[in-house]
């Protein structure tokens, strides 16, 4: 009898805790999506704080809701994956949460979630990147947890064990992704022999091969203060954030031991590269060399982008290859400066048969923005558009950290917020065209084409 009034009191207080996490997450989920009060890029006063330990970062103060999100980024990536263990960033973005200093994997996720806390890790081809929001009333407690994960993480077994079957049940279900599938071989035929041309999620053989040791390793090597990134926003004050930055990432290694990455271009000349897969459309990526993030030609390129692929429904590829054929239901092109390359590229997917001719009028319509350069009306209605439109990315408290840290990572300064729309003003036709000229060389197109494309057949480098 006393058993079982144990057992039902015992399971109210779980359905209890329960309930105060649904409440406290749905708290912290309304927290991120407060704005701020003058709401807008240029109504945020944004601090360079220095902690007693010096440590950097910017902060946004914002105390109207009770939440902080801090972002923060370790230069490396996946880019820093050894030879033979491709995947290992990935693999240890997934194991920080699964266990860390006393804490077993299941006794960790019970605290985080008994507080209602964020925490995740992500890797990219240069940095490993953490994001963390939590509630005021439970910082210190969230703060011991994240302090934990960076420094203490346990690598236990059962848990790599764990975590290296749900990353090879991923990689099994990419293998039959089309997008994936497209996007990797081109990054492989871009940079042969490169730590940007090898897989970000490694393969069955890779995975299998990484132990606790490895992970432990990667950890030891990258996760430094010499190249840590990291911006606060929300309900906390610059004394506050120095303290929480010393008792987090205090105790790392003053400096990271990278391996070498050499600077690369994109292989030139021209190829394509058809992978069969049984779809009934096929995933075309194309693309060529870019500009570097801090070359001066950079905004003018990215206007010019925007006009030719990176403006969604507005932009030329959208027009000629959807609402005038038909061929497609989107298509894009974008710029991505990588620490030690830059690529200008776009993907489409289309009916097997129609890839041939998108391919044409994507390259025709490449070819004329190269030759003539945007119109003053497309310049025009693109200049409107990217400083209307930048407010949007600072409406949130977790979208101003990602921002911020995205500009603390490219060198751009602590003003550039301020800076950029008058940048973006500042391109002239001339400018657009002159650069579309240097940038867009559609015969030095990279194709990888993913599916059982009509007419299409593989075309090695011309080099």
């Amino acid at each position: 009898m006393l058993s079982n009034v144990l057992g039902v009191l015992e399971a109210a207080g779980a359905a209890a805790r329960r309930l105060m996490s649904l409440a406290a997450a749905c708290l912290v989920a309304t927290a991120l999506a407060a704005t701020l009060p003058s709401s807008g890029a240029h109504a945020m006063k944004i601090q360079k704080v220095k902690s007693p330990g010096g440590l950097e970062a910017w902060l946004v103060e914002e105390h109207s809701v009770p939440l902080m999100a801090l972002r923060f980024s370790f230069e490396g990536g996946n880019a820093q994956d050894p030879i033979g263990k491709d995947g290992l960033a990935n693999f240890i973005t997934g194991m920080l949460d699964e266990g860390a200093g006393d804490l077993t994997a299941i006794q960790f996720q019970e605290r985080v979630e008994e507080i209602a806390m964020r925490m995740s890790f992500d890797d990219a081809r240069d940095a490993v990147y953490g994001s963390f929001e939590t509630l005021t009333q439970y910082r210190a407690k969230a703060i011991e947890l994240l302090t934990l994960a960076i420094n203490k993480p346990r690598f236990d077994a059962d848990a790599v064990d764990r975590v290296r079957q749900q990353l090879q049940a991923r990689l099994a279900y990419e293998a039959r992704d089309p997008d994936r599938v497209a996007g990797r071989t081109w990054s492989e035929t871009a940079f042969p022999n490169h730590p940007y041309g090898r897989r970000p999620n490694g393969s069955a053989e890779t995975l299998a091969s990484i132990k606790r040791d490895d992970l432990e390793a990667y950890r030891k090597r990258v996760f430094a203060k010499s190249d840590l990134k990291i911006v606060a926003v929300g309900d906390i004050t610059a004394a506050e954030l120095g303290q929480l930055m010393d008792t987090v990432f205090g105790g790392l290694p003053a400096k990271a031991e990278l391996l070498p990455v050499p600077a690369v271009k994109p292989v030139s000349g021209g190829s394509t590269k058809v992978v069969e897969m049984d779809v009934p459309q096929s995933v075309v990526v194309f693309g060529q060399a870019g500009l570097a993030r801090k070359d001066p030609d950079f905004m003018s390129a990215f206007v010019v982008n925007h006009i030719l692929g990176g403006g969604s429904f507005a932009s030329r590829l959208m027009e000629e290859v959807r609402e005038k054929r038909g061929l497609a239901y989107g298509v894009y092109s974008y710029l991505q400066p990588y620490s030690k390359s830059a690529v200008f590229a776009g993907s489409v997917a289309t009916k097997n048969e129609a890839v041939e001719t998108s391919l044409n009028v994507i390259k025709a319509e490449m070819k004329r923005m190269a030759e003539e350069g945007p119109t003053p009306t497309e310049l025009d209605n693109a200049k409107k558009f990217l400083t209307g439109s930048y407010a949007l990315r600072f409406d949130t408290n977790a979208k101003i950290a990602d921002q911020l840290l995205a500009i603390q990572r490219d060198d751009l300064g602590i003003d550039y917020v301020d800076k950029r729309n008058a940048q973006v003003e500042a391109v002239t036709v001339e400018d657009a065209k002159r650069v579309a000229k240097r940038l867009i060389k559609p015969d030095e197109f990279i194709v990888t084409i993913v599916g059982k494309p009509a007419k299409v057949q593989a075309a090695g480098s011309r080099n």
